[in-house]
């Protein structure tokens, strides 16, 4: 009701000089600030329900695929539409921050447009989810190193990722608990058995 009180307002404003600007900027502040946050809120978990629903259907039931993936989704932070600029003039990407450094390269793996692949991997999670899976994956794969795949995600820097991967482990106990990738009792062996 209020956003259509502001809306009409503005019609007027630009049609009826007369108006005043102050009753327009009355009409903006007089919306609660909570039913902002309200949406806010509901959206983010609507968005972290998405993001849950890609990371499960990504991981095809391999547990630690499945950690992996909220681990680099924690440390990262980011949401659906997210365009996050980094120093060196590249951008962060969606949910798990895909770096615009990708995009040449998961544009010529799917063959598709460029435009396309930086669209989706910002308003698509389950794209940017499935990027961030190749990524790591591919990561995984060149070095045979879990660890280190999971740095590699982040840059091609010994440095930076060494930093990164102990702040995901962070996120990862957080999340999963500090017995993370120990052996069970009982069962097969996981996957991973030490964590750095």
């Amino acid at each position: 009701m209020r956003l259509a009180m502001i809306i009409r307002a503005a019609f007027h404003l630009r049609f009826a000089p007369t108006l005043s600007r102050a009753v327009l900027a009355a009409l903006v502040f007089a919306i609660p600030v909570h039913s902002v946050e309200a949406r806010t809120t509901r959206q983010n978990t609507i968005d972290e329900q998405i993001v849950a629903r890609c990371i499960a259907r990504s991981a095809a039931g391999r547990g630690w695929l499945a950690k992996t993936l909220w681990g680099l989704r924690d440390q990262e932070g980011g949401w659906v539409g997210a365009e996050v600029a980094n120093s060196d003039g590249s951008h962060d990407l969606g949910p798990l921050q895909v770096n615009s450094w990708w995009v040449s390269r998961l544009a010529a793996v799917t063959g598709r447009p460029e435009r396309h692949v930086r669209h989706w991997l910002k308003q698509d999670a389950c794209f940017n989810v499935e990027a961030a899976r190749w990524i790591f994956l591919s990561g995984l794969a060149t070095t045979r190193d879990y660890w280190k795949a999971i740095g590699v995600y982040h840059s091609p820097t010994g440095w930076r990722q060494q930093r990164y991967t102990s702040s995901v482990v962070v996120h990862l106990r957080r999340r999963f608990g500090s017995s993370l990738f120990t052996r069970p009792s009982k069962g097969p062996p996981p996957v991973f058995e030490a964590v750095p």
